[in-house]
This record gives C-alpha cells, structure tokens and sequence, in this order.
C-alpha cells in the first residue's frame, strides 16, 4: 500500500517547517498593528505605557523592602501584599476612567481607595523591615506616590502634579528623619524622590498630551475634510443652477412661443421646437461638463444667448460692448458670463419685463457689466441664484451688486481683468 501523508488526510502542513513549527501568529500581530491608523497607534502605546508601569508597582515594593526584611509575621506579610495590590487595582482604575473621558475628573472613589491603601502599604512596611533606621521605607513612600500620580496625570493638569511630588518627597524626607537618619540625608532622600516623583509625573504627563495633540489633528482632518466635501456640494449646486436656469428658462419661455403659433396657425413654430431640441442638448452636455468639473464660459457667446432668448421671450433687448468681450481675458470672461447667464434667468423667472439692457466696459483695469430690466415684480426675490453668483466673484476679486429702482432691477458686476481662476 501507498502511505497516506498529511496531504492526502486532509490535514494542513504547518506555514513554515523545520524544528519551530508554524510562525503564523507574528504575521497575524503584524497585520493587526499596520491595520491601525496613527492616532490609534500612539493611544494603544500610551495606555500601555501606563498599565504597564503600574503592574510594576507589587514587584518593585517587595524588592525595596526585600532588603530590610526583617522576618515579619504572616499577618504583615497578607496586610502588605493587600495593600500593594489594592494601591496598584486603584491606580489603573484611575488611569482606565481616565482615558475613556478625558474630560472627566478623577473616580472619587478610586482615588480615596488609592490613597488609603497607599498609607496601609507604607504602614505595613514599617514592621516588615529590620530595627532601626531603614532606607527602604521613604522609597517605598516615593513608589506608592509615583502610582498614585501617574493614575491622576492622564486628566490632572501638570501644576497639581508637580505639588504632588513634592508632597510626597516631603513625607519620604519626613519619614527619613523621624527613622533617626542626619538631617541632611533626610533632606536628600527627600529631595530626591520628589524631583524623581516630578520627572515621572511630567514625562508622563506629556505623553498624555502628544495624545491629545494627535487626536485633535486627527478631528481637525476629518472636520476639513466635511467641509471639502461640503464646499464641494454647494459648487456643484450653484454651478447647476447656474448651468440649468437659464437653459431651462428658455426651454419653457420658447414651449409656451411654439405652442402659440401652433394655434394661431403662423409659420415658426417649428424654428421654435428645433431650438428647443439645441437647448435641450446643449443643456445635457453643460450638465456632463458640470459634473466633470471643466465647464467655463464663453462672454460673447453668453452675450448672443441672451440676446436671442430675451427677444424670443418679447424682450426689446440691447446690448453694448461685445467688441471689448472678445478682447477680455478668458478667466474675466468665465466671471461675467455667469453673470450674464443669471441675469437673464432672472428676467425671464422674477419679472414681466419689456425691456433689457445689458452693457459691458473696460476702464481702470477692470471690467464692469450692468444688467438694467423692467416689470419687476412686487416680491423682487432672486432666490439663491446672486448669493452663488456673489460667492462666485468674490473668489476672483470682483464684486457683484444688485438692487431695485422702482420697477427697475439694476445688476452691476466688476471683475479684475488680472484675475486667475
């Protein structure tokens, strides 16, 4: 018989061979890692940096003290080990709350536990250790402060912090000279775990607050990036109705002209129905170039346009200055054809108009055009087409103003001829 191998029962070889086995649990940490973004990197080596330096709270107490033991009993051994991990259980508690609100202020409760079982520890210490002065006790004094504020720094400002330390140095010096130690070596003990107690607290302190100066460019991008795509929202929604107005005006005003002359029986209506059809088609490919993001505007054909929708609308129409149109820059011509595209949406939406005047000049460096037509009617509202339209200018260093005079609306546009767009 042919022998089954691993292969043939179904069974997996392992990813690598050789005498380690399989090494499928580093690419599956690695991936898990890189699947992180930045900010969710540096959070994750923050709280860690904290849990795990407090974890180290038991194990360094019973090595500072291991050096005085003094054969204690049982009893002091259990208050000790209680006390340690009673500190240490608070101290992460607080850390814990702290990161998950960074707002909030320290557990009340968490931090009493932490302060009561740290004076336990440092009074179970005490009997633990040999007759005598002992150097153990004003460390074990700075290990149990050291834990106590790093629990408070993740929401404690740096000042109170600093107080801390220096409280706590007080008692460790404290306890130093009541142990019978000079004066002076009080003092240095004393001196020393508080500048220590200071540069843990800070340094951790300022760990905490890279975080927030991350997590807040983080919320800065994202809010940037809501605003992109809201900004980008209102240009193509002022750039279709500013594409679709007047088109669609047109469409309706020249309907409603075939329309008549079909019943009155008079030749035109189909010229009428075959610039409907140009519109329509000129309509959907502006909508196309809209949504592509590429369409300009070209001032003397706006000008034509205009002409030629206005008059089939029964619009006495006069228009000046298309020889200086042609001679503007084609950035200045984009500006002003967009004008001209509103203003005549205007007339043929919010009046009853008879005549219009559109006239346009170059002086002074910039070019100027007026849009002056009657019948306004009595609500004179213009929508949200000229606050577009004003938006529109003002990012290319012209400005747009409009106003009624009577029956009259006069629209008024100047634009630098140096203006980029």
């Amino acid at each position: 018989m042919v022998p089954l191998g691993a292969e043939a029962l179904g069974l997996a070889r392992p990813a690598t061979g050789g005498r380690y086995g399989s090494m499928g649990a580093v690419p599956t940490v690695a991936r898990w890692w890189s699947s992180r973004t930045d900010p969710q990197r540096i959070d994750l080596y923050t709280r860690w940096s904290y849990y795990s330096t407090l974890v180290l709270l038991p194990p360094l107490l019973l090595l500072a003290v291991a050096a005085d033991w003094a054969g204690p009993g049982r009893w002091v051994v259990l208050l000790l080990g209680a006390a340690t991990l009673a500190t240490t259980g608070a101290c992460l508690w607080l850390t814990h709350r702290g990161f998950a609100d960074r707002t909030a202020r320290p557990d009340p409760t968490a931090l009493t536990v932490a302060v009561v079982a740290g004076a336990v520890t440092v009074g179970a210490a005490v009997p633990a250790t040999a007759d005598g002065p002992s150097p153990a006790l004003p460390w074990v004094v700075g290990l149990v402060s050291a834990a106590v504020l790093l629990g408070l720094s993740v929401t404690v400002p740096t000042r109170p912090l600093c107080a801390g330390a220096a409280a706590g140095g007080l008692l460790a010096g404290g306890l130093s000279l009541a142990e019978g130690n000079p004066p002076a070596a009080a003092l240095v003990v004393g001196v020393s775990i508080a500048v220590t107690l200071v540069a843990l607290a800070t340094a951790f302190r300022f760990t905490v607050w890279i975080l927030d100066v991350v997590q807040e460019m983080e919320r800065t991008r994202g809010v940037q990036a809501q605003l992109a795509v809201a900004e980008e929202r209102l240009r193509f929604a002022r750039d279709l109705h500013d594409v679709m107005g007047r088109n669609l005006s047109a469409i309706a005003v020249k309907s409603q002209l075939a329309a008549e002359l079909v019943r009155r029986g008079r030749e035109g209506a189909v010229a009428e129905l075959t610039d409907i059809s140009r519109v329509a088609e000129e309509s959907l490919r502006e909508v196309r170039d809209v949504v592509r993001g590429y369409r300009g505007s070209d001032l003397p054909g706006e000008l034509a346009g205009a002409r030629s929708v206005l008059r089939a609308a029964g619009v006495e129409v006069t228009v000046t200055g298309e020889d200086d149109a042609v001679a503007l820059p084609t950035a200045v011509q984009t500006a002003l054809g967009w004008v001209v595209r509103e203003a005549v949406t205007n007339v043929l939406r919010h009046s009853r108009a008879r005549t219009c005047t559109i006239g346009l000049s170059t002086s002074g460096g910039g070019a100027d055009l007026r849009v002056v037509n009657d019948g306004v009617t009595a609500d004179g509202d213009r929508g949200a087409g000229l606050t577009g339209l004003a938006e529109r200018l003002a990012a290319t260093g012209g400005r747009l103003s409009a106003r009624r005079e009577g029956d009259r609306f006069v629209l008024t546009a100047s634009v630098p001829v140096g203006v980029r767009v």
